[in-house]
């Protein structure tokens, strides 16, 4: 028998559209491994994380996964992080996709290859899956890179699940819906 995987994608929609979008990343096998002291092996000697009127129990690991979210607008050609939160083993956040110029989904490839025939380290195709994969990878390689240098826990085979949720977000209340979800998260 075959395993189908179920697609969890709106059908026929442009992810590289202009739009905002809210995403779920979760740790595989559910490893609380990003605020202090829900792993006893992880590295907690560092100062709590401000985050707003919050105050937010990250350990090293949460900061390492902050500062690769904060990259994504700095690899992403007008691609924005908007509010975010690092949950012990899930991240939420809303990106914002921004294509003033509003290029097609082709064209955007087509530049993307010239791009990089032309040595561009800026991507300048923000498809949101191209974002995930590469916030998934960079996070990954600097993670594999601690374990061996800094003792951090391992992980059995990956250390994200193997998909996101993400969803669309359509209007002005969905999206301060959002936020408030995870500005609520730590408390709940």
């Amino acid at each position: 028998m075959k395993y189908h995987r179920r697609l969890i994608r709106l059908k026929g929609y442009d992810y590289s559209e202009n739009g905002f979008y809210f995403v779920t990343i979760c740790v595989q096998n559910k490893l609380k491994l990003f605020w202090k002291n829900d792993n006893k092996r992880a590295d907690t000697s560092v100062r709590p994380y401000i985050k707003s009127d919050q105050i937010i129990p990250y350990n090293r690991i949460g900061l390492m996964i902050e500062y690769w979210l904060n990259e994504i607008s700095n690899h992403f050609k007008n691609v924005f992080l908007d509010e975010h939160i690092i949950m012990p083993d899930h991240i939420h956040f809303i990106l914002i996709i921004n294509d003033y110029f509003g290029r097609t989904h082709r064209s955007a490839r087509i530049l993307n290859q010239l791009n990089k025939i032309v040595g561009v380290d800026r991507c300048v195709d923000p498809l949101l899956g191209n974002i995930i994969q590469w916030f998934k990878t960079m996070t990954t390689n600097e993670y594999i890179k601690n374990v061996k240098t800094k003792n951090w826990p391992k992980f059995d085979k990956r250390l994200w699940q193997r998909n996101y949720y993400e969803r669309i977000i359509r209007n002005e209340k969905e999206y301060f819906g959002y936020i408030q979800y995870i500005k609520d998260n730590p408390k709940n």
